[in-house]
């Protein structure tokens, strides 16, 4: 299985790890390393994670208050709009 990020969710995901780098310095490095495990562990196990709307789930993600919002579709984990809550 692998993964695509919806392209709103792809430019959250950019601007959350610009803001994290403003924050301190490879702190957005280290915010990335956190996402990619979440999504990682998503494309491992998709169905581990609660069903929060219709067939989208959330995966939280460590050390940083966000949350991965995903949907399983065919042989992919799509990462959906409004990537983080």
């Amino acid at each position: 299985m692998r993964y695509s990020f919806h392209p709103e969710a792809e430019a959250e995901f950019g601007h959350a790890i610009e803001y994290y780098e403003e924050c301190e310095k490879n702190l957005g490095y280290d915010f990335a390393v956190e996402v990619y495990s979440v999504i990682e562990r998503a494309v491992s196990y998709p169905k581990a994670w609660p069903i929060i709307e219709d067939e989208i789930r959330r995966a939280l993600v460590k050390r940083f208050p966000y949350g991965i919002l995903y949907s399983e579709e065919s042989e992919e984990i799509f990462t959906q709009p409004t990537f983080w809550r």
